[in-house]
């Protein structure tokens, strides 16, 4: 979906971003004009009852942050899901989008699906979107944009990695899923979406990949995004195994925002929208 158009002497000057998830919803709000983040919330859905429907929930969260009752020029809305998945611009069809997902997660014929193209790097990331979520925001705000948190996490680190010949693999932890991103000088060489209950499942998978793509854990580069930090049984059962594990560096995200190094790293994706 697009956003109206204003009148530039309508502007306001505010972009609103949310990302939404079964587990929660956060969300950020844009100064525009100056280029920096305001204000920012987050609000977990395990405080309430089990039983009430997800759009109560964010009619709840409507009425406590009054910021999301406010007017803005811009609204995006960001589905963070592991059902999803990149595909090369030459193996792209619109006409099917079922099919490139039905190998990594189960498909129904009632499914809605979605795509976001990333068009400096000929990707286009197919999903499918939270719909209910999406029709609770129509009778909010009326047009919006939304797009994959993976689209935007891509995109970045490709962005970031110009000019960067080592292999450096990334990843970005969820709770109950993480993505793998493998780049070389902004070329995508893997992507994959993993669930996981331990550390000894996290750390499968992040070796298991290396394998696949005859990463030697002594040489290649291992950087960790999102809820995580260095006391983290994640973290450190990584470092036991790879020589190279660091948290990314968002300091040049912290640029246009007050918020602490580890609310950058949490948010990374949220911020970056």
């Amino acid at each position: 979906m697009t956003s109206q158009n204003i009148n530039i002497t309508e502007k306001l000057y505010k972009k609103l971003s949310i990302q939404v998830s079964l587990n929660g919803l956060s969300f950020c709000c844009f100064d525009t004009l100056n280029g920096t983040i305001t204000s920012y919330n987050e609000l977990r859905f395990d405080r309430f009852h089990k039983d009430i429907k997800i759009e109560e929930l964010f009619a709840n969260a409507f009425e406590e942050y009054q910021e999301l009752k406010a007017n803005y020029d811009d609204v995006l809305i960001i589905h963070n899901n592991n059902l999803s998945t990149l595909v090369p611009a030459p193996l792209f069809d619109e006409n099917y989008l079922g099919s490139y997902l039905q190998y990594n997660t189960k498909v129904f014929e009632t499914d809605f699906f979605a795509f976001d193209t990333l068009s400096n790097y000929d990707i286009n990331t197919v999903y499918i979107p939270y719909v209910n979520m999406n029709n609770f925001f129509i009778d909010k705000f009326g047009t919006f944009d939304y797009k994959h948190a993976n689209s935007i996490l891509v995109t970045k680190l490709l962005d970031a990695s110009k000019n960067k010949e080592d292999k450096k693999m990334t990843v970005h932890f969820n709770e109950g899923h993480f993505e793998i991103i493998v780049i070389q000088n902004q070329k995508l060489l893997l992507f994959n979406s993993f669930e996981y209950i331990t550390p000894e499942d996290f750390i499968y998978y992040i070796l298991f990949t290396a394998e696949q793509l005859n990463l030697n854990p002594e040489n290649f580069i291992l950087e960790l995004i999102g809820a995580i930090d260095q006391d983290s049984a994640y973290y450190k059962i990584a470092y036991k195994y790879i020589r190279t594990v660091s948290l990314i560096d968002v300091e040049d995200l912290r640029w246009n925002n007050y918020f602490s190094e580890a609310e950058n790293r949490n948010h990374f994706i949220l911020f970056n929208s």
